[in-house]
């Protein structure tokens, strides 16, 4: 357990922005992230999983659709789950030397009327994480460690694969990554090594490369996250796994 002199201090001024680095062109950033003690309609992830709040969500999200077919559904509903975990937790720890609580366990959600995932709630503000260089691994390392493995669990219980889980989760990790300490080669180590640094396979492996097109480095899944059979939900262009989405508009 980190020392008291490590931890993050709380300003005690009410509904504060939970993180430095939550300013200026990152500020929606403290609307997807939180205390949770303000964020007021938050429900535990345990619970929200366990019963049947997240079977209700992804019903309301699957009427809004149009009852499309519901791996689709449940994989975009994931894309906004990922990125308003992913973006503001390594934008803390990059920006702002924070670290933030992201254990599964200890963390609560709210969601938006048509049942989408709205914002997180943290325990508390983390601690500071200053020291050497870090690679991509050691940036998102709570993630990998703490959260992301028991969020792939819940969601493959609805009907998509542990892959496009992952997949989805790596977009937005590479574009955070990216966003705040850009890479000096194309791929970042954690998608190109097999194995984490305690030695277990690396699930991230192989989800995001990069790739020379018509003189343009871009980024590119390895797996559809099948938007395409949402109505009215923009394609992800060039960064999509099959051909025949890349140019559609």
């Amino acid at each position: 357990m980190a020392s008291a002199q490590h931890h993050v201090a709380d300003p005690g001024d009410g509904a504060s922005v939970l993180s430095p680095a939550f300013a200026g062109e990152h500020a929606w950033c403290g609307e997807k992230m939180a205390l949770s003690v303000d964020l007021q309609d938050g429900v535990p992830l345990p619970l929200f999983f366990g019963g049947d709040s997240f079977r209700e969500a992804i019903d309301r999200y699957a009427e809004a659709c149009g009852d499309s077919d519901r791996r689709a559904v449940v994989s975009m509903w994931s894309l906004y789950y990922f990125s308003s975990l992913s973006i503001p937790y390594v934008l803390a720890r990059r920006l702002a030397a924070q670290e933030l609580p992201v254990a599964f366990d200890g963390m609560t959600i709210a969601l938006q009327e048509n049942g989408l995932p709205r914002a997180f709630g943290v325990p508390h503000r983390g601690r500071n994480a200053e020291g050497g260089e870090e690679d991509g691994f050691e940036a998102i390392g709570p993630l990998l460690e703490e959260h992301l493995p028991e969020a792939v669990s819940k969601l493959t219980a609805s009907g998509i694969s542990a892959k496009l889980c992952w997949n989805n989760a790596a977009v937005y990790l590479d574009y955070a990554l990216r966003l705040t300490r850009p890479p000096e080669g194309p791929d970042l180590a954690v998608f190109v090594r097999g194995c984490l640094p305690d030695g277990g396979v690396n699930p991230l492996c192989g989800s995001v490369r990069y790739v020379e097109e018509d003189g343009e480095r871009i980024a590119r899944r390895k797996i559809c996250c099948l938007r395409y059979m949402l109505p009215g939900i923009q394609s992800c262009g060039k960064l999509c796994a099959l051909p025949s989405q890349r140019n559609v508009q």
